[in-house]
């Protein structure tokens, strides 16, 4: 399930053990409405243990600055609640499934 993260639960959302993906987007953005369902069919088939929050950069503008984000979409992946990989731009349901399983 997508869960939907604010500058006041980003840091209790990612607390989690394992690994979550964090997608900041804006309603307004193009490519982050292309992405949202990517993102949501990737949630519905997923087989590993991957959480997915999204962090609307409107709305959390201290964590998206706090991730140097600078353009979005933009994915970070954690691993027990630290960065260890960011793509930027849209990314296909593969290019998304790459992503996450070349640093698990």
């Amino acid at each position: 399930m997508i869960c939907h993260t604010t500058d006041t639960t980003f840091k209790t959302d990612l607390q989690s053990e394992g690994f979550t993906i964090v997608n900041f987007w804006a309603p307004w953005c193009g490519p982050c409405r292309m992405f949202g369902p990517i993102l949501e069919e990737y949630d519905s088939e997923k087989q590993d243990d991957v959480r997915i929050l999204k962090a609307n950069v409107d709305e959390c503008a201290e964590t998206g600055s706090q991730f140097g984000i600078m353009t979005i979409p933009t994915t970070i992946l954690f691993k027990n609640g630290k960065a260890i990989d960011k793509e930027i731009g849209v990314l296909s349901k593969e290019g998304l499934k790459q992503f996450i399983s070349s640093n698990i």
